[in-house]
């Protein structure tokens, strides 16, 4: 009697182990949800952000740059910083608003969500707390990581977006986008 329970209880939870028993299990706890739209084959590009994904990530890139902008006009030390700062602040705000044109000449209308990502509030709020010096070095290397962040945003989409009027927004960013980050790197 006892084989038939075997044959019917651990028999098939056996058989089941048995397929693919190598392969990583796939639970909650180690599913990562790609950011602003954009998958993780993006990245490889293998597959275009979406319109809305990119409209998200550059208005939440140009939301970030403003706020920060504005810190470092408050806060740096170094009279170029401050002045990048605001520039920063200034372009960020013209971009939003290029994007916010952009997105209402899609067909249908795509309207950013400017809310930052999560990294980009902590880096805020690190701004926020810092002072003197230390508020300099972050932000240099925080507006380095996000110049290259959004140049590469805007060289994918340029090259790989589907929607034609974001597409021309992306085009018409890249230079732009590479002229801010060579000034921050060179401060």
């Amino acid at each position: 009697m006892n084989r038939y329970f075997f044959a019917l209880g651990l028999g098939p939870a056996f058989a089941l182990g048995a397929c693919g028993g190598s392969e990583p299990i796939t639970t909650v706890d180690n599913i990562v949800a790609p950011d602003n739209g954009a998958d993780a084959n993006a990245a490889a590009g293998a597959v275009a952000m979406s319109g809305q994904g990119f409209a998200d990530a550059v208005g939440a890139s140009d939301a970030y740059g403003m706020e920060a902008g504005k810190l470092a006009r408050q806060k740096a030390t170094v009279p170029a910083l401050r002045d990048f700062g605001g520039a920063m602040a200034r372009v960020s705000a013209e971009s939003a608003a290029g994007l916010k044109a952009a997105g209402a000449r899609a067909r249908p209308a795509i309207v950013p969500d400017p809310r930052p990502s999560a990294e980009q509030s902590a880096n805020l709020e690190t701004l926020r707390q810092a002072t003197g010096t230390d508020f300099d070095a972050a932000y240099k290397a925080q507006q380095t990581a996000a110049q290259e962040k959004a140049l590469a945003a805007v060289q994918d989409y340029a090259a790989n977006g589907t929607v034609p009027a974001l597409k021309a927004f992306a085009a018409k960013s890249v230079p732009e986008v590479r002229a801010q980050l060579d000034k921050v790197k060179r401060l």
